[in-house]
């Protein structure tokens, strides 16, 4: 019986000093730093990489630039083996930033330091483009008819190109055409922002979480943070907890609180006096309606409010007799006058 056996290759010379040098530094990073983001650096300029390079520094991270194999290297180096997950990150153009920072603010760093660039032909327009009027420092010649193509109003002017009026070239999500990236590129205007693409984030050396889930995870937490700031407040309030978020709150329920205990005892204040009078009037009131139902032989009449009739529109009556309608539907919505409140508590009290 023959075994066919899968041959490992197994390296005989020592790694050149260089490499050596790397995967030290590569695994001093890895004990420094909590988090690794993996970057697709595929069709990614040099020009986008130093500008993040140089803003990295400010928030303490680094970025560099490591072949997958020497990564591999120093993972194993300094976790002892490269987790599966991990290795089926390492594939393809890589650079690698070590961070300290939260992985979901970072992504949304990356994101807010997008790089300007030039358009290239088959970009999408990000938002409206548009070609200001005035100067171009452009020669005439051939480039006129790109001008003209574009449909941008121009004029020769000492010796130069003149753009007569601001002029929209581009719509947000137009694809951006080889002679609009070319006059875009001649006239420095940059409109596409380009960020780092993350591919995936190494926590600690033990795993690999992949972006679009850490980024689904990040939307979820947008949509539940507001719902849970609600919640918080509302138990801090309800458990009466002394911080400077809830103590407002806690003034204003206590005074709601006192103002209502001081209403029901019958205390009168400056600030209770209206609502204690309030009180005492529908308690009258409906004293006196109960009191005329169980007993009608006492006369009690119970003051009532009636809401006022409109009159048929087809009387016409005299302008006089229309004000005095209209002041006793107004004493009506004001409610019975002291005299009748008077009057009323006299009846029911003697």
């Amino acid at each position: 019986m023959v075994s066919l056996l899968k041959r490992r290759y197994v390296r005989t010379k020592p790694y050149p000093e260089k490499k050596v040098r790397i995967v030290e530094e590569a695994s001093d990073l890895l004990r420094k730093y909590k988090y690794i983001f993996v970057i697709d650096i595929h069709g990614v300029s040099n020009r986008v990489l130093k500008e993040y390079r140089l803003k990295l520094r400010r928030t303490g991270s680094t970025m560099k630039h490591i072949k997958n194999t020497l990564f591999r290297l120093a993972l194993a180096k300094t976790f002892g083996k490269v987790p599966e997950d991990v290795e089926r990150v390492l594939t393809g153009e890589n650079i690698f930033i070590f961070t300290n920072m939260n992985p979901i603010e970072m992504i949304k760093w990356i994101e807010e330091n997008a790089v300007r660039r030039e358009a290239r032909p088959g970009d999408k327009a990000p938002y409206e483009i548009v070609i200001p009027a005035g100067d171009t420092g452009l020669s005439p010649g051939p480039v006129l008819s790109k001008f003209g193509k574009l449909r941008v109003p121009t004029r020769v002017q000492g010796g130069k190109i003149w753009v007569v009026k601001d002029t929209v070239v581009a719509k947000p999500g137009d694809t951006i055409s080889p002679e609009l990236a070319e006059i875009l590129q001649k006239l420095k205007i940059r409109p596409i922002f380009e960020s780092l693409k993350v591919k995936s984030i190494i926590l600690e050396g033990r795993r690999a979480i992949p972006s679009e889930e850490l980024l689904r995870t990040y939307e979820e937490m947008k949509t539940s943070i507001p719902e849970a700031v609600r919640q918080a407040m509302n138990l801090a309030v309800n458990a009466e907890l002394p911080i400077p978020e809830v103590v407002p709150l806690l003034i204003q329920k206590a005074h709601i609180y006192a103002m209502n205990l001081a209403a029901n005892a019958g205390i009168v204040t400056p600030e209770t006096a209206r609502a204690v009078i309030g009180k005492a009037i529908a308690q009258a009131y409906a004293l006196a309606s109960v009191l005329a139902q169980k007993a009608p032989e006492l006369g009690i009449q119970a003051p009532t409010v009636t809401a006022p009739t409109a009159a048929p529109a087809a009387e016409a009556k005299p302008v006089e007799e229309k004000k005095e309608e209209e002041k006793k539907e107004e004493e009506k919505k004001e409610g019975p006058s002291e005299e009748d409140i008077a009057a009323g508590l006299a009846g029911l009290f003697g």
